[in-house]
């Protein structure tokens, strides 16, 4: 039997801990509980997520800021229900209810922010070479990046998707599902020449 402190202490990857996916301004401001229905399903596929995304970002740029991790399934239906900016708890893309499905169906996601780009990005710099980067370094399933600090949803998959989407100039669909990139390797390399070295 899961305690709420215990499940808080799981560490999920070599940087994460469930503690930091399990708040929710929504769930404070209206004073809801955010527990998983299936804690051993949600800690699965988080550490899979963080594993496979979120370290390496984290030893590459420096601090990854979460700024919406897990929700339970009742939380986010209520954010749907009014309207607090969280998709149906069916939407095939709905990153942020953990337990949600497992095995080839599972999937994991936050709203994270990295402070090392969106510093550049409040002088200007395009989201898209972030966006290529992560592409190009990373096996993420979906993108979706947000004008308030650039910051995105990124999600795992075991079979990613692949897709980048985005609510900031040039708004819309960035890469389909499926699809080849619009811009060359080159070109996307030229993008983010000045970035980091992809620490593993």
């Amino acid at each position: 039997m899961w305690s709420l402190e215990t499940l808080g202490r799981v560490r999920l990857s070599d940087y994460f801990y469930m503690r930091e996916f399990l708040y929710s301004e929504i769930a404070n401001f209206h004073q809801l509980q955010n527990i998983p229905d299936d804690p051993d399903l949600a800690i699965e596929n988080g550490r899979q997520f963080c594993t496979a995304l979120l370290d390496p970002l984290e030893r590459t740029f420096g601090r990854v800021a979460v700024r919406s991790g897990y929700r339970s399934p009742s939380l986010n239906r209520f954010g749907n229900e009014h309207k607090l900016n969280c998709a149906r708890n069916d939407y095939p893309q709905e990153c942020h209810i953990w337990d949600r499905a497992s095995g080839a169906e599972a999937i994991a996601g936050a709203s994270i922010v990295l402070p090392w780009f969106a510093d550049q990005y409040e002088d200007g710099r395009d989201w898209r070479d972030l966006a290529w980067w992560i592409h190009d370094h990373l096996p993420y399933s979906e993108m979706w990046f947000f004008p308030k600090l650039c910051a995105f949803n990124i999600s795992w998959r075991p079979r990613p998707w692949r897709v980048i989407s985005s609510y900031i100039a040039p708004r819309g669909t960035l890469l389909r599902r499926g699809a080849e990139p619009s811009e060359t390797l080159e070109v996307r390399q030229a993008r983010y020449a000045d970035f980091p070295p992809l620490m593993k």
